[in-house]
């Protein structure tokens, strides 16, 4: 499980349930929890990874931590960014080609935490497809 520190609980929620559309669990009314699609740990150089989301590694920018949201396609991957900015995300790098093949773009939500929304046709990290 991964836990947001936020300073506004409210807005918070309002970003995530309304604007990003993450199912939201019944939960006390001092948190708020929602059901995501598993989880990975990735482990990526500082640098590297300020560079990659094209943020200073100073810690004015970056705390050396960013999220991921891996999604099935580019075209998905836009959809989330740009619903992400209508939420009130601030866009930080817009999606595109990325070196290591895939397609990427990240946004900070309203609180600062650096979200990178990807797409990567080499790695597929979500539920299997019942169909396929």
């Amino acid at each position: 499980m991964i836990t947001l520190g936020v300073r506004d609980l409210a807005r918070a929620v309002r970003f995530y349930e309304a604007g990003l559309g993450f199912p939201r669990m019944e939960s006390p009314p001092e948190v708020a929890f929602f059901t995501l699609n598993g989880s990975w740990l990735g482990l990526y150089g500082r640098a590297a990874l300020a560079a990659d989301a094209g943020v200073p590694d100073d810690g004015s920018g970056f705390e050396g931590v960013t999220l991921a949201h891996n999604v099935g396609s580019e075209r998905e991957v836009d959809a989330v960014v740009a619903r992400a900015v209508a939420a009130g995300a601030t866009l930080v790098k817009p999606p595109q080609k990325v070196f290591w093949g895939g397609y990427s773009g990240y946004f900070k939500d309203p609180d600062g935490h650096l979200w990178e929304v990807a797409h990567n046709p080499l790695f597929w990290v979500g539920p299997q497809d019942p169909q396929g």
